[in-house]
């Protein structure tokens, strides 16, 4: 058996120490929530001892409801870094600007201490913004550079770089990274092409707690990872699946493979049935979010007379008229309910809050 150790996520540094004992086989780790967060707090605590192969013991984010606790074995997270690092290109140094309690953000500091590089740390305990994320690039030394963002931190970053000046400050910020990886949910299209057009490397990452975090870059499957499609869900095998799973996992991802490259539709619990048809509230908010003026959007399904039915909150410019959702969302996916907000409720871990939204629109 192996001592458990746990750590807060509003220390990341002491995070990063910890990392170090991981890596060393000495412990296996837990980093908590940060304590405003209030998430995990009805959890049994974490037992004292573990299997000697465990690594990391997470929790998944908890978007759609309660959060699951997972045990990773160091061999799992060697194995992710490694063959994230392949596909990459090589080890690099990282930037921290996802909390540390959540795969994406424990990997960052895994990852920097696998590469032996000192990562650099945002303030996570704030609110993410485009001065602080600036803050942070300038600090960064090392000849290959790497971080995990988010798509609702890519979008913030979006709104305030100007695509047409060849000196905006964070548009040579992202330039400087040698890869950015995008994970948590289905990105802002308009977003992702825009910044590429701008020479910005971004990397679409899918995966999650129970694959170690991201398995599938830009839709290939990295080194060692096989993927099938079983019932219209995405299913992965390989070194990276966290203890208990068995060899294959079947997750909750609509998906199909074309030409040898995954495609994420949306998530099988996130279709409903209104009027005696499917509606899939990934692709209403992908539809809405391509409207100019939106800047967020979070679409849920609400009880009503038809059986389910869509219910938006929106974040939009003043200018925006809701008018324009009429044309775009026909029939059952009409929504029956609009909230506008200035920003849609997130976890800390800046993927949407599902549930915050329902309470939103049931007020």
């Amino acid at each position: 058996m192996k001592p458990t150790l746990t750590v807060s996520a509003s220390d990341p540094f002491a995070v990063l120490k910890m990392m170090t004992n991981v890596f060393d086989g000495q412990v296996a780790g837990f980093v908590s929530p940060p304590e405003i967060t209030g998430i995990g707090v009805d959890f049994d605590p974490v037992p004292s001892e573990v299997s000697d192969d465990v690594g990391l013991i997470v929790e998944s984010s908890g978007s759609t409801g309660r959060p699951k606790r997972l045990e990773i074995s160091l061999a799992a997270l060697l194995a992710s870094a490694d063959a994230s690092a392949k596909f990459l290109g090589g080890h690099g140094q990282w930037l921290l600007a996802l909390p540390a309690n959540y795969i994406a953000g424990a990997n960052v500091l895994f990852r920097s201490v696998v590469a032996d590089t000192q990562p650099v740390i945002q303030n996570t305990r704030v609110p993410f913004s485009a001065e602080g994320f600036l803050n942070s690039v300038s600090l960064m030394r090392g000849s290959k550079r790497y971080t995990s963002l988010v798509p609702a931190q890519l979008d913030r970053l979006a709104a305030h770089a100007d695509i047409e000046s060849k000196d905006n400050a964070v548009i040579l910020a992202l330039q400087s990274f040698d890869a950015i990886l995008i994970g948590g949910q289905l990105p802002n299209l308009a977003t992702v092409e825009s910044l590429k057009s701008r020479g910005v490397k971004l990397v679409e990452s899918y995966g999650m707690a129970e694959t170690s975090g991201g398995c599938v870059y830009d839709g290939k499957a990295l080194e060692g990872v096989n993927l099938e499609i079983i019932d219209g869900k995405v299913a992965v095998s390989g070194p990276m699946l966290a203890n208990g799973i068995g060899e294959l996992f079947l997750s909750s991802d609509l998906g199909e493979i074309v030409g040898g490259r995954l495609r994420v539709i949306g998530r099988a619990d996130r279709v409903i049935v209104s009027g005696g048809k499917k509606v899939s509230l990934d692709d209403v908010e992908a539809k809405v979010l391509a409207r100019e003026g939106v800047t967020e959007v979070i679409a849920v399904a609400l009880d009503s007379k038809w059986g389910q039915s869509v219910g938006l909150v929106l974040a939009a410019s003043e200018g925006f008229d809701e008018a324009n959702l009429q044309r775009i969302l026909l029939g059952p996916a009409k929504p029956i309910a609009v909230q506008r907000v200035d920003q849609v409720p997130r976890l800390i871990s800046g993927k949407p809050d599902y549930q915050a939204a329902m309470a939103l629109l049931a007020d």
